[in-house]
């Protein structure tokens, strides 16, 4: 999956995958080393995350229903709790500097698309 900031017209990641199940959700990013540029992980539903038992930190965004970034999280490190999104549907986990290299801010809109 490719996830692109409509707004700013730039690529947040190229190499996306998606969690929608309660187990791949709660497993999320645990175990892994790091991420590369590039790579992301989307979190549908998900309202919060959790950073417990990571070794990196990593940048969050999260989404309405209708693909605005309603909040962000710039280099949550290792052991944290984010808040709770009320309006959140969906979240997206980045490398620690997309958000900074990207200039995405609340308000941006993103699409997804899905590789042929």
């Amino acid at each position: 999956m490719k996830f692109v900031n409509m707004t700013r017209g730039v690529a947040l990641a190229n190499n996306g995958k998606i969690a929608t199940s309660p187990w791949l959700r709660l497993k999320g990013l645990l175990g892994t080393k790091g991420m590369e540029e590039g790579e992301a992980l989307l979190l549908r539903p998900c309202q919060s995350v959790h950073t417990f038992f990571m070794a990196y930190p990593i940048d969050v965004l999260f989404f309405d229903g209708n693909y605005r970034v309603v909040h962000l999280c710039s280099s949550m490190p290792p052991f944290r709790v984010s808040r709770f999104v009320m309006r959140a549907r969906f979240v997206i986990e980045l490398p620690a500097g997309t958000i900074e290299r990207t200039a995405t801010q609340v308000g941006d809109l993103m699409s997804i698309e899905t590789a042929e």
